[in-house]
């Protein structure tokens, strides 16, 4: 049987090393944690999900797959109440506040010990920019599509002293090394948006309108198009 999994979510499969033991934090209907079981990725995974009707789900689709007895099942907050013997921390399908608020709660994830795999659903900057004021470092990152929508799939490690600036926080180096084909679709997006604020803020003026235009030209410079 064929898992229907997303490419957003295959794109953070692609991120998790073998043999990796994995958290999957938020698995809804459980099938990352299926797929990386089925294909051999993983060791072993824990799911969790705060709410108890999405973590039965997994358990049934777990069952309905067989790799129930693979998979430890946890009713947890973020990662509260999950076991800590785990490589990789899987975050996928949330906004950049819920993804903060997780990791704030949770500072022994700053550590070597971890690798955190996030694919955020909105406000991207902000969780970048929290993540570079906690001393993570984005290692890695890809652009997955999924029907109109384009989402980043970012691999984090705890290493102090990588500092990204405004733009960065926009456009981190590691997704310009990328070579995603979804790079230029991506950034024209955000460009659209910002100019889309700049635009509402011409007639006021301000400083928060230079700061706009200058994120503008950097980011415009940063992909080439300036």
């Amino acid at each position: 049987m064929k898992i229907p999994l997303s490419n957003r979510l295959l794109a953070c499969c692609g991120f998790v090393h073998p043999g990796d033991r994995v958290a999957d934090v938020g698995c809804d209907h459980g099938y990352l944690s299926i797929h990386l079981l089925l294909s051999g990725t993983a060791r072993s995974v824990i799911a969790s999900d705060v709410n108890q009707g999405p973590l039965d789900s997994a358990r049934r689709n777990a069952e309905k797959y067989g790799v129930r007895e693979n998979i430890v099942f946890c009713l947890s907050d973020g990662v509260q109440n999950i076991p800590k013997d785990f490589d990789t921390l899987v975050c996928a399908g949330m906004g950049a506040d819920t993804m903060i608020s997780i990791l704030s709660a949770a500072p022994w994830l700053k550590s070597p010990q971890y690798r955190l795999i996030l694919q955020c659903q909105s406000k991207t900057p902000a969780l970048r920019r929290y993540l570079t004021d906690q001393g993570y470092r984005i290692c890695r990152e890809t652009l997955a599509q999924d029907g109109k929508f384009i989402y980043p799939v970012m691999e984090i490690v705890y290493e102090p002293g990588f500092v990204l600036d405004e733009a960065q926080c926009y456009l981190s180096p590691a997704l310009l090394e990328s070579g995603s084909e979804l790079l230029m679709p991506y950034s024209e997006r955000i460009l659209a948006g910002l100019r889309e604020t700049v635009t509402g803020l011409s007639a006021s003026g301000g400083p928060v309108y230079e700061q706009k235009l200058q994120l503008i030209r950097l980011l415009e410079s940063m992909m080439g198009l300036s």
